[in-house]
């Protein structure tokens, strides 16, 4: 089981109130989400390993080298992400909580934790469960290799599961064709304009009609004139964006994670005295007790 962190701690800041403080007056609500949410996901889903990946760079040079709007609108004078403070002061606490609970991390510089998973992902001889609220992820299902997406519908209370079935009916598209569909369709959340003109269900023609986006280009480029009217004046009129936002939108699979990412829960935390030392601190409670008690019993 792979955790795309940031969401999922995102979605537990907004869904408990900031009211949920620390004895000193911290905001503890993301943690406390998160912590209840990881309880469940293990003894519900009872994965043999887990791995919380994160980002060590939330905009990557290599994908704003291609389009440099790439989330520019989320970004702060200073480069860094827009975060809300209440959340921002948070993040550090969830590493520190994650690391004396004994869960593996995964990161690496330039990359996001998309990347991390991907790769991950692509490694793993086993079936592969990620965890995430980011569309973006459905590229890498794969329903030979067994890899799905838990997919966050609301909060962190309910899971779709995703997979090469579920894509194609979902958007009428085969199933491993999610990532050249999203070029076309585009995502304003991530600053990706898509074709202008092209919407979802134009682009799953496309995709329906010629495969993949290398096809279609090929057409373009070759004069095919069985694109749809008007379609072509569009498709043209975005030309160049169409060769530069595949390596944006398309997970990297090759991040030099090192091999001894294992995953596996521990059967006690590796320094109990500090875990409780920080759940007092912080007043984690029950969240705390149930988590504790999930990953270490299974």
């Amino acid at each position: 089981m792979l955790l795309d962190t940031a969401s999922l701690y995102y979605r537990a800041f907004y869904g408990m109130p900031e009211t949920v403080t620390a004895p000193d007056g911290t905001p503890v609500n993301a943690i406390r989400g998160l912590l209840d949410a990881m309880a469940r996901l293990v003894r519900e889903y009872r994965p043999q390993r887990l791995v919380a990946c994160l980002d060590a760079d939330w905009r990557p040079a290599f994908r704003t080298a291609y389009i440099p709007g790439y989330k520019s609108h989320r970004a702060e004078p200073d480069g860094t992400e827009q975060t809300p403070p209440g959340l921002a002061v948070q993040i550090p606490l969830i590493t520190q909580v994650l690391i004396a609970a004994g869960i593996a991390l995964a990161e690496h510089d330039g990359y996001e934790a998309d990347d991390v998973i991907a790769t991950l992902a692509t490694r793993a001889a086993q079936p592969v469960d990620v965890v995430t609220g980011d569309r973006d992820l459905f590229q890498l299902v794969d329903d030979k290799r067994q890899v799905r997406v838990l997919y966050t519908i609301k909060g962190l209370g309910k899971l779709d599961p995703i997979t090469e079935t579920e894509i194609a009916k979902k958007y009428d598209i085969p199933g491993d064709r999610y990532a050249d569909f999203a070029v076309l369709r585009g995502d304003p959340s991530d600053g990706l304009p898509g074709v202008p003109g092209i919407g979802e269900k134009t682009a799953a023609a496309l995709i329906r009609a010629f495969g993949d986006l290398d096809n279609l280009k090929n057409a373009l480029d070759k004069g095919y004139g069985g694109f749809p009217t008007g379609t072509r004046k569009k498709l043209e009129a975005a030309r160049s964006y169409l060769d530069v936002a595949p390596p944006v939108v398309r997970t990297a699979t090759d991040v030099p994670l090192p091999d001894d990412i294992d995953g596996t829960l521990p059967a006690v935390p590796p320094d109990p005295d500090l875990l409780t030392e920080i759940g007092a601190e912080l007043g984690l409670g029950s969240s705390l007790s149930r988590f504790r008690a999930a990953v270490t019993s299974t």
